[in-house]
């Protein structure tokens, strides 16, 4: 059975990720020094020099050349890309003694880099806060795509990196705004650290220190959710701090790509872009549902507070963030359901949220829209039309694809961790959350508990779900297929 794969450009990739990673952990360095940390500063020191070497090795053995990239090599790279960040992520973790667990460790960083912000860690504030800066610095990194800051980094790999990126991009499909993919991730990069810069900044002026202001921008802007408090953003019981992430959360939920029609004057499109719409009504609409049931119920009597904790839970659950400021487990099972709902629903497309994104929902109910008036007009032609332009009948069908294997992966994963025993809502909310890249589910799993209760084995499941789910499921399931690797059939 011969794969025929381009082997070459896969380690040529491999040699770049070992030295983008080697110079990722730099800045934990830099903070294990200053806090002065110096056990855990030979840990990152102990990782990233082997990363650079065997980069470097990698790169200079492997130049660019050699058999063209396919689409075939691409899956493989990706995935391979985001496994191995996550297992060499670890390795600082379960050398310091922070999660001595190999596979806590390899879950923990699989939650960071796919943006997740499921945790194992309790009492997390005894930690070394290098140990917490790396956890929450890999939310950054992976927010916009490991390998979309490699070529913003990296722009000269010599590999098909624009046909590589496009795997791991969050959305039906990759939206280039430069000639050259190299120039479109410099300027997303651009943009994604002016925005991380910002909240920074408005974060201090609201009280929190820098290393808080950090951490929380890493959980914000990359739309991830680790937090250096066990109780998340309620630590902060500041609102002006509590609604500069909301806004900030809602800000990175939105498609990067409409940003750069901002500057060019172009404010009505922005506004038009239906994904846009649709995403502002149901955070609007599910916002408005919950606020009016809290204060119904009497759960909150003030009702600046009520209003600024249930935008602050759609705006958090919808972006797939996870941050919270109070135990949304205690409220009403209506409010429960909806929130249930967004973390299905998820981000617009491109952005740095996961679930299923709401360009795929819009999709499916225009598609089912389209069938009921194809049941009563047959001989009428209806187009599938997402702002006024015709929807390609590849791209269409790529969704349905997509929400069938998007169920078939959450059913498969809530009865594999099904096996330790826990309450349906438990298993369904735990591989459903992880799936969506949300963080916190119900049940056991909730925004007041976190993953440790589950095995060795669930853990492992639960953290293939976060990789799987970041690389919008056919990158990674691709790779379970026979035909991927034999080339007669590919």
């Amino acid at each position: 059975m011969n794969s025929d794969l381009n082997y070459h450009s896969v380690l040529r990739m491999m040699g770049v990720l070992f030295l983008v990673l080697g110079l990722a952990l730099l800045p934990s360095l830099a903070v294990a020094l200053i806090y002065k940390e110096y056990f855990q500063a030979k840990c990152f020191l102990a990782t990233l020099v082997p990363c650079l070497l065997v980069g470097l090795v990698l790169i200079t053995k492997f130049k660019p050349g050699g058999l063209k990239t396919r689409q075939r090599d691409v899956y493989l790279i990706v995935t391979l890309c985001w496994l191995v960040s996550s297992v060499v992520g670890a390795v600082p973790m379960v050398a310091s003694g922070s999660i001595p667990n190999p596979i806590d460790a390899f879950f923990e960083i699989c939650s960071g880099f796919s943006t997740t912000g499921a945790s194992i860690l309790n009492d997390i504030e005894s930690h070394p806060r290098s140990i917490l800066f790396w956890r929450s610095f890999t939310h950054w990194l992976g927010g916009m795509g490991i390998i979309v800051f490699m070529a913003a980094l990296l722009p000269s790999m010599g590999i098909g990196v624009q046909m590589i990126a496009g795997a791991e991009t969050p959305g039906p499909t990759l939206t280039k705004i430069k000639a050259k993919f190299s120039d479109t991730a410099k300027d997303l990069y651009l943009l994604y650290v002016g925005i991380t810069v910002v909240e920074v900044v408005l974060l201090m002026i609201g009280g929190v220190g820098l290393y808080d202001s950090l951490i929380h921008t890493f959980g914000t802007v990359g739309t991830g959710g680790f937090s250096s408090y066990s109780d998340s953003v309620g630590h902060f019981t500041s609102p002006y701090v509590q609604w500069v992430i909301i806004v900030f959360m809602l800000m990175c939920g939105v498609n990067f790509n409409l940003y750069f029609l901002i500057p060019k004057k172009r404010i009505k499109e922005f506004f038009s872009d239906e994904e846009l719409r649709w995403y502002l009504a149901i955070v609007g609409i599910v916002s408005l549902a919950i606020i009016a049931t809290l204060l119904g119920k009497g759960i909150y009597s003030n009702p600046e507070e009520a209003v600024r904790t249930g935008v602050f839970h759609v705006a958090s659950i919808i972006t797939t963030t996870g941050f919270a400021t109070t135990d949304y487990e205690v409220w009403p099972t209506f409010c429960k359901m909806l929130i249930l709902i967004i973390t299905i629903c998820g981000a617009c497309s491109s952005s740095t949220g996961g679930g299923v994104k709401v360009i795929r929902i819009i999709t499916a109910v225009k598609f089912v829209r389209k069938g009921f008036f194809q049941k009563l007009h047959p001989n009428r032609v209806i187009n599938l039309t997402i702002n006024k332009k015709k929807v390609p009948q590849q791209v269409a069908t790529d969704i349905v694809y997509f929400i069938f294997l998007y169920v078939g992966m959450l059913m498969l994963g809530t009865i594999l961790v099904s096996f330790d025993g826990f309450d349906i809502t438990t298993n369904f909310t735990a591989a459903l959350t992880c799936l969506s890249n949300v963080g916190p589910g119900l049940g056991q799993v909730g925004p007041a508990m976190n993953f440790t209760c589950f095995s060795n084995f669930s853990t492992f499941v639960l953290s293939i779900l976060m990789i799987a789910g970041r690389l919008e499921l056919f990158t990674f399931v691709m790779l379970f297929s026979r035909n991927f690797w034999n080339s007669n059939k590919a």
